[in-house]
């Protein structure tokens, strides 16, 4: 159900970029748009885990330098049945991790500083597992191409704010497309995260049976969105959505819709944990 649902979404994001393209150029803006989206998409595809390193600060570290660390990463990729992915560290104090990358081949598991420093070993255990459960179900693919696809939408919005659409006998009405370019780029928005959302439920049910200890994970759960909500982190809203639970949790206001929530709530994620836990 939750592939069918990212599926839907997806298809809502592929529908948006023509129909903008369409107000912008007709039938060739349709065309136009997709084959933009398809060049960020390739762009993002060989450049993402870079970028998204960089967005966090991270560095690569090896055995020698962090070898509790490593030595867990590999211990529970080969529970997994993954290659050795990358391991990372970011300089932040916020506890939290993140999973990017390409493919399992050429992926990468960070986590931060403030992780490694208020987590026992069981509840870092868990969130690696959640990492490494993203890089086996290839969510870190799927959430660039609706990042960068969602990037799309607001650049093709914001071009023909500023220059005008197509200008034929076949013109859409300029009320309904300044609509669409104006409620697109939020559309797509809240698309982008819900897609976020669905991919969190279902690597935190994989990475359960990956460290085998769901009641871990849950209590990580929510020690990280305490830690999340008490420590401010700078980083790119585009990047938040990767994380474990929302770097930016500490700048959101309270009672926000979940539709403008880039994770979904975290005691909604916890009590499916220990519905799993009351079942094995």
């Amino acid at each position: 159900m939750n592939n069918i649902k990212v599926f839907v979404l997806m298809a809502g994001l592929t529908g948006l970029v023509m129909a903008i393209g369409q107000v912008l150029g007709g039938g060739s803006g349709a065309i136009m748009g997709l084959l933009m989206a398809a060049a960020m998409n390739l762009f993002m595809y060989w450049g993402s885990s870079s970028m998204v390193l960089r967005s966090y600060g991270a560095q690569v570290v090896n055995a020698q330098q962090a070898p509790e660390l490593y030595e867990m990463v590999d211990r529970l990729r080969q529970r997994a049945g993954l290659p050795m992915p990358i391991v990372a560290i970011a300089p932040h104090d916020q506890p939290n991790a993140f999973a990017t990358g390409r493919n399992p081949e050429n992926s990468v598991v960070c986590v931060t500083e403030g992780l490694m420093r208020t987590m026992n070993r069981e509840e870092l255990e868990g969130v690696i597992a959640h990492e490494l459960a993203h890089i086996k179900n290839r969510d870190m693919l799927l959430q660039t191409i609706a990042a960068t696809m969602a990037g799309a939408i607001g650049n093709i919005a914001q071009f023909a704010m500023f220059f005008g659409g197509r200008d034929d006998e076949e013109s859409a009405n300029p009320i309904v497309a300044i609509a669409i370019m104006i409620i697109g780029p939020i559309i797509a928005m809240v698309i982008q995260f819900a897609i976020s959302r669905q991919r969190e439920f279902k690597a935190d049910a994989v990475g359960a049976e990956i460290c085998g200890r769901p009641l871990a994970l849950a209590s990580a759960l929510g020690r990280l969105e305490m830690g999340a909500r008490r420590i401010p982190m700078q980083v790119s809203p585009n990047a938040a959505p990767l994380a474990i639970v929302n770097p930016l949790a500490a700048f959101s206001l309270r009672g926000v819709s979940k539709w403008f929530s880039t994770h979904p709530p975290t005691e909604e994620r916890i009590a499916a944990l220990q519905e799993i836990a009351s079942v094995r």
